[in-house]
């Protein structure tokens, strides 16, 4: 028997997080001609049930499992299918696959399934290593485009080692793909890139260039294989047994799709139980300027997907855009099924996305049940009731929940 709108509104309201909070604070707001109920509260925390290992994998913009986890177990069941039609890194569907729920993810960037895909079908330490030492490196093999500023000479030749074996769709191939691809770049010894900014963008060539001469530094040899294993490791060191049955049962049936989010039709009508997404904001995002190495080292053209993201630069754009994207939700949808839209705060809280996003959902056809406010005190002294969002002390979501009758 699934919850109610009423009995998840009474859940929220009597909620409280290992009995330390002060309880949840229900405010009644008015947005255009409707009463909406918000629920303020630390429903969740970064400490709270520590989260699998397997979702440390850089990307941008992406919010932390327990977020997902606190939607999927509260509404859904064994089963059932999870959606994200943001997946990104996948955050989402990993949770849900590992909650043994059914999973459908969708991004209009390649780059999200070769993170997503690989981590149902969780490798031994073993296995990794016996594949890497197939690799045969030809140390005159060199990349087509000039890649002087971030590896050393061996450590390209590797690189490019691992660019041509991983040309098929084998589950350990997939996997390391997916490390080597989180691998390239970033500003530690767990890279194979000189330091460089954070793994998840890559600076210009010519920026790289710059970085290296303002820190007086030259890249050093990199042991891809060795960073590989570390890495593998570091993603599985808490996954159980467990753990690897329920997300290789969701990965017989997962759907990874690369469609605009305002229509997949590969999904059924009524299908979806829950959808736990967080949308792309109104950030000016240079997809083929961030990615141009990871797509690179996986064969993307880059300038192409970028072609095929809608940019949103207003309000009344992004508006336009999600109106679409919940009618195709609602068409997915199954009946007493549920969707946990995120929003975060942007612009220092100056916009409320959250208010924005409730006549969209309610005009596809939705029932609000509210908008649930996520706090997470960061300082012993910072009173969760007596300072604003946008202050230091706090780290807030904002989630309009849906509900389809």
């Amino acid at each position: 028997m699934y919850h109610e709108v009423e009995s998840v509104r009474n859940y929220l309201k009597n909620f409280n997080l290992d009995n330390n909070s002060n309880g949840t604070i229900v405010k009644n707001i008015r947005i255009g001609d409707k009463e909406i109920l918000q629920f303020i509260n630390e429903f969740w925390t970064s400490k709270q049930r520590k989260a699998s290992s397997l979702h440390e994998v850089s990307y941008r913009a992406c919010f932390k499992p327990q977020l997902p986890k606190f939607f999927i177990e509260l509404l859904t069941k064994e089963g059932d299918i999870v959606y994200d039609p943001f997946s990104g890194r996948g955050t989402t569907i990993i949770e849900a696959a590992l909650l043994g729920r059914k999973i459908i993810a969708n991004d209009i960037s390649p780059l999200s399934q070769i993170f997503s895909k690989p981590r149902l079908f969780v490798p031994s330490l073993e296995m990794v290593r016996s594949r890497l030492d197939t690799i045969k490196v030809d140390e005159k093999n060199k990349a087509d485009i000039d890649l002087s500023m971030f590896y050393e000479d061996k450590t390209e030749t590797e690189i490019i080692a691992l660019k041509k074996l991983l040309d098929n769709e084998k589950d350990i191939d997939m996997w390391i793909r997916m490390v080597a691809t989180n691998r390239l770049t970033g500003h530690s010894s767990g890279f194979f890139s000189v330091y460089t900014l954070p793994p998840n963008q890559a600076v210009s060539a010519k920026n790289q260039i710059k970085i290296n001469q303002k820190r007086q530094q030259i890249p050093p040899y990199r042991n891809t294989k060795e960073i590989i294993l570390k890495k593998t490791k570091g993603l599985t060191r808490n996954i159980t047994e467990e753990d690897r049955i329920n997300l290789a049962n969701a990965g017989k049936t997962a759907l990874f799709l690369q469609n605009d989010a305002r229509s997949v039709p590969e999904v059924e009508n009524g299908s979806v139980q829950l959808t736990v997404t967080s949308p792309p904001f109104l950030d000016i995002v240079h997809y083929s300027k961030d990615n141009w190495l990871r797509c690179w080292f996986n064969n993307i053209d880059s300038k192409e997907i970028e072609h095929k993201i809608t940019m949103s630069r207003t309000v009344e754009q992004w508006s336009s855009v999600m109106a679409d994207v919940f009618k195709e939700l609602y068409r997915i949808t199954k009946n007493e099924g549920w969707v946990a839209f995120e929003v975060g705060e942007i612009r220092k809280g100056t916009i409320k996305l959250d208010e924005v996003v409730v006549p969209l959902g309610l005009n596809a056809g939705f029932t609000c049940a509210g908008i649930i406010i996520n706090q997470q005190i960061f300082t012993k002294t910072a009173n969760i009731w007596g300072i604003t969002n946008n202050n230091l002390g706090t780290n807030s979501n904002r989630i309009v929940i849906f509900y389809k009758a």
